[in-house]
Parts: structure tokens; sequence; C-alpha cells
């Protein structure tokens, strides 16, 4: 066999085509496809083509009003049907524009000739061709598109998602409310708290992180090559270039105008997303890892479904894969989305072009994101308490109480009581009744001698249960 000929051919059991779920190089677009399939609408190559249409369209309807004495106004049904065209747009419309990008070298300049063609449906726009695209730059196009996708995934697809994930945690803190359990720290034993308030907590970090991405205002700019609106003023000064480019980025577009750019709006708003989502997936993985924990520990079971393996060579395993899961892609997530605010809001002077191919895989960071939402989802879903385990730990656990002793001592004036408990605890082993005696020898009040002596790691909670059901009923 020639070897260099069998070097350079693929294994005959491996798919080879283009568009084949197998061949793909990145698991978003096969292995985990279905997953992500929400996103496509927002931040595929076709997405961003519909998003520069509706920009172009926009911005001619927009020149259309402004008075050029050149460019009659678009009537409100034509505006319509203009609109309407880019609600349709399509597969079909999204290759005739690659199709003309072959030619051009140029993708922003493709969605030009695209448009144009397309013009010549309605007679009454054949005069207005030349004003498609007029006095732009193709980051006017382009940082307006991006806005366009990435408010709409974030509104669309992954805001839904998190409340899909805040429900839950909700859920769990309510229902787990009493569910009292041993806390670590340190690893080591600490004072107990209950299931759904550790729930609870995750669930007032996760909310505080939507308000956050929620809060961030996408800005936009649509003023020429340097961001002076050069090229307007020559084509007509008395117009009031600024106001017609606000009001189609704020009132058309629905995005925050910036006044101040270089040819590229600078993506500070962008760096702000990013860093939220980035915030919120740090929260996310903290709450993976310590479910991990509570599964490792026996805490939960996980549910199981009839025919799913946990381990190839160990039958008893049913392991916690989709919280595993869920944490690798948040940490893949999070090195693009890190990469992406620190990167895109640097451009050297005027321009340069290392924003361009980076903001093209924004959707592969949002996909891993959406992934590992769905997959925590799915975990949680699996997830019930185990009383007696719970039980098990609390009741092995009675040195957790020399905190609740030595603090009603401090209170009465007992002598030295933090060193009395350390004595009597540290690198012991502590029961009920050990403890009960040294309690019983403490002169302390008779009815708060009585409270201590009632005292036990199960019902020494403070007010995890309170917490946990006021978060949980935030759900309602």
């Amino acid at each position: 066999m020639n070897s260099a000929a069998s070097s350079s051919s693929p294994p005959a059991d491996v798919p080879a085509a283009r568009g084949h779920a197998l061949s793909a190089l990145s698991p978003l677009d096969g292995r985990y496809a279905a997953k992500v399939d929400a996103l496509r609408a927002h931040l595929s190559e076709g997405a961003l083509m519909r998003c520069r249409v509706r920009v172009e369209i926009e911005w001619l309807i927009a020149l259309s009003q402004s008075g050029l004495p050149e460019l009659a106004p678009i009537p409100a049904p034509l505006q319509a049907e203009l609109r309407a065209m880019v609600e349709a747009f399509g597969d079909a419309d999204a290759q005739a524009i690659k199709d003309f990008e072959r030619v051009t070298n140029h993708d922003v300049k493709a969605v030009e000739y695209w448009i144009k063609e397309r013009l010549g449906q309605w007679p009454e726009l054949a005069r207005s061709s030349e004003f498609v695209h007029f006095a732009c730059t193709s980051e006017d196009i382009n940082n307006t598109a991006h806005g366009l996708m990435l408010g709409g995934a974030r509104d669309q697809v992954l805001l839904p998602a998190l409340e899909g994930v805040l429900g839950r945690l909700r859920r769990l803190a309510l229902d787990l409310a009493d569910a009292p359990m041993l806390s670590r720290t340190h690893g080591q034993t600490a004072s107990p708290t209950t299931l759904g308030k550790e729930m609870g907590n995750f669930a007032a970090r996760l909310q505080r992180a939507l308000g956050r991405l929620r809060a961030v205002e996408l800005t936009a700019k649509m003023n020429g090559a340097v961001g002076n609106y050069n090229a307007h003023l020559v084509a007509l000064p008395q117009l009031d270039w600024e106001a017609l480019a606000r009001r189609v980025v704020e009132q058309q577009l629905g995005l925050r105008f910036n006044p101040y750019t270089i040819q590229i709006e600078p993506h500070d708003s962008m760096a702000e997303l990013f860093d939220a989502l980035a915030r919120l997936n740090t929260v996310l993985i903290d709450l993976n890892r310590d479910i991990w924990g509570y599964v490792s520990l026996g805490y939960f079971r996980q549910r199981t479904r009839a025919g799913e393996i946990g381990s190839s060579t160990m039958p008893h395993k049913v392991n916690p894969i989709d919280f595993e899961n869920s944490e690798g892609n948040l940490g893949i997530a999070n090195a693009l989305l890190g990469h992406f605010s620190a990167k895109l809001p640097i451009s050297r002077f005027q321009r340069d072009l290392t924003d361009s191919t980076v903001l093209r895989n924004m959707g592969v960071a949002l996909g891993h994101a959406l992934l590992a939402y769905d997959s925590l989802c799915r975990g949680l879903d699996k997830l019930e308490p185990d009383a007696q385990r719970l039980a098990e730990d609390l009741d092995n656990a009675w040195e957790v109480l020399a905190e609740a002793v030595q603090t009603v001592m401090r209170r009465h004036g007992l002598p030295n009581p933090y060193e009395q408990l350390k004595e009597l605890t540290r690198g012991k082993a502590i029961t009920r009744d050990s403890l009960r005696a040294f309690i019983a020898t403490l002169p302390l009040p008779a009815p708060e001698r009585e409270r201590l002596l009632q005292l036990s790691p199960r019902s020494y909670t403070g007010k995890a249960a309170e917490l946990a059901r006021r978060i949980g009923s935030d759900a309602a």
C-alpha cells in the first residue's frame, strides 16, 4: 500500500462528508447539536447575514424619510414588504449571499449586492438601490448585527434556560427546607444547615447574577469609517446625521447608541455581557461541585433510567455525569468568554481586524454554556435526598454542638467557655451522652441548661429552614 496515500485518506468507517454529525470538528455541531439548536437562529453565520440585512433595510428606510432629495420616501406598505423580506430570510437567501461572496471576497458587500438584486422586484425602488449601504462602513452593519445577535441569544435562549435552573433550585430550597444536613467547612464537620438552605444559597446567587446579565445594554454605532460622519457630511451637510443614526440604532434596532467610536464600536458592552455571563457561570461551577460532593457523601441519590449504564465495568455505579458535564462545559465557555472580554475592547489605532474572527466564535462560547445549563437541569431533576444517610452523619457529629454550648456559656459569664469546649471536643470522639454529661455540670440557669440538653445536631440548624423557604417561595 502507498503510505502517502493511506495517510491522507480517512479510514473507511469514518464519515468524511461535510455536514455529517460524525465528521463535525466541534461537538456542538456533532454529538450535542440538538441541544444547542436554539442558538443557531441567533449566532450562526446565517443569523449574522439575516441581521445584516435587517440593519441595511432599516438604514435604507430611515434614509428615505430623512429628506434626501434624491431618495423618495418609501411608502409604509412597501416598508412592510421590505421588513417581511427580512423576517422570511432563510437558508436559500443565505446561500445566495455566499454565492455573491465568492465573487466579492467580502461578506458585507455580498449582503449589499444581494439586497440590491432583491430590490429589483419593486419597480418603485429601482432608483433607490445605490442608497443601500449609503455612507456606511462595514462595521456600521456588523456591530449592529452583532448587537442584535447577542441580544436575541441572551433574551430568547440563555435567560429562559437559566430561569429553568433558578426555578429548580428554588423548588429544591422549598422542598428540602427542613431536611437537616451536616455542614463541612474546610472538609471538616461544622454547624448543621439544611439541604434546602444550601440550594437556596445558590438560588440567591444565581438570581443576582441573572440581574447583572439582564442589565447589560448592548451598544451600537452607525457613524462611518472612523466614527466622524465624514462621508455623510460631504454628501449632505445640512442633515443631522448623528440624530438619524441614533434613531435607527435605538428606535428601529433596540440597541443603545454610542456616539464616540473609531471605525468599530469598541465592544465594551459586549465585554460587560461576557463578563456577566462568566461570573454567572462561575456560580454554577460552584453549584456543580457542591452537588457532586453531596452525591459522593450520599446526601443525594440520583434517580436512574431503565437501561442506563453508569460504568462499563462496575454495574453498581450511578455516576454524577450531568454535573460533571455541566462543569466541564462551563469551563470551556468561561475560557472563551474571558478571552472575548479581554481582547474585543482592544483595537490598534482606528481599526484592526483581530476582532472579526473572534466574534465568529460567540456561538461556540454560548453553545457550551447552553449545553452546561441543559446538563445541570437534567442532573437537578434526578436528585433525591437520602434522609437516612443525612441522619447518620448528624448522629455521629455531636461535637458540632460545642459552638452552641460555649456561646451560651459566654452569655452567662462562665469562665473560659471556648477553652473548656476545646479541651472537651478537639480531636476526640464526642457522643450524645458525653456532651450531655458536660452540660449537666454547668452552673447555668435551669431553663438554659435544659434547652442545651434538648439540643441535637438535627435541631441545631438556626434560621436555615426559614431562609430556604423565603428564597424558595419566590418561585411563585
